[in-house]
């Protein structure tokens, strides 16, 4: 049975590396994001690589209309349809705590657009059937001095995707969170303190065999568990006073 996946966030270096990866497993693809001829470009290389379905399609996680036609071409297709988040914004801390205008936007961004997109297209994925893949990031693990905004949208779409994964998973559609370290992406590019950090193309290896072995939920690279293990585990009172 053929199945497609609508990416989200489509324009991202772990987007772009997830793709590739399962149009080469012969999936199809709707390529969703704001720069159009970007996105167009990928879907025609994805096509030329033998994707079934290759198409560009106008995404914005802050603007609920730009859902409808994607959920209306995700209806229309043949065998399973799943569902990539790879969306979200990350302000540096100190220009959100400037303008604290910025904070709607983080969380449209990072948790609220796509949750609103998952709930919108769930009674589809119960009918047809397929996998959600949830992005979201270890900075959603604990607060942390440098980015909070950022982590508590992140947490909070940790915690929709375990209740959508409850809800899905009694119609046998699979539901991943992946929760990322340092990868090598425009979201971090220039971004001091960056260590141990990941190749896309890693990433996207790590999240497909999370879906084929129907893995919950998954730190990559692994070492992250055992790093943010060690940083949950911090006492209160000391981790407050921890620049981190």
């Amino acid at each position: 049975m053929s199945n497609t996946w609508s990416i989200l966030g489509a324009t991202s270096s772990m987007a772009r590396a997830f793709g590739r990866a399962v149009v080469a497993r012969g999936d199809g693809v709707l390529l969703c994001g704001r720069d159009m001829d970007d996105l167009k470009a990928s879907a025609s290389d994805a096509a030329a690589r033998g994707a079934p379905v290759a198409e560009a399609m106008a995404f914005d996680a802050r603007d609920a209309n730009s859902f409808a036609p994607i959920l209306k071409r995700a209806e229309g297709l043949d065998g399973t349809v799943s569902v990539a988040v790879f969306v979200g914004s990350m302000p540096p801390q100190e220009e959100i705590d400037a303008n604290p205008d910025l904070i709607a936007g983080t969380i449209a961004d990072s948790y609220g657009g796509p949750a609103t997109f998952l709930t919108a297209i769930a009674p589809m994925l119960e009918e047809k059937g397929g996998a959600v893949v949830g992005v979201g990031s270890v900075a959603g693990d604990r607060g942390r001095l440098g980015n909070y905004v950022y982590g508590s949208a992140k947490a909070g779409f940790h915690t929709y995707l375990a209740g959508l994964r409850n809800r899905l998973g009694r119609s046998d559609v699979h539901v991943v969170t992946v929760k990322p370290g340092f990868v090598d992406t425009a979201m971090t590019w220039g971004l001091e303190g960056m260590f141990l950090v990941a190749s896309p193309e890693k990433v996207a290896h790590d999240i497909l065999r999370a879906v084929d072995k129907g893995r919950n939920v998954i730190y990559t690279p692994f070492f992250w568990w055992g790093i943010m293990s060690i940083i949950k585990s911090i006492p209160e009172p000391i981790f407050k006073k921890l620049s981190v």
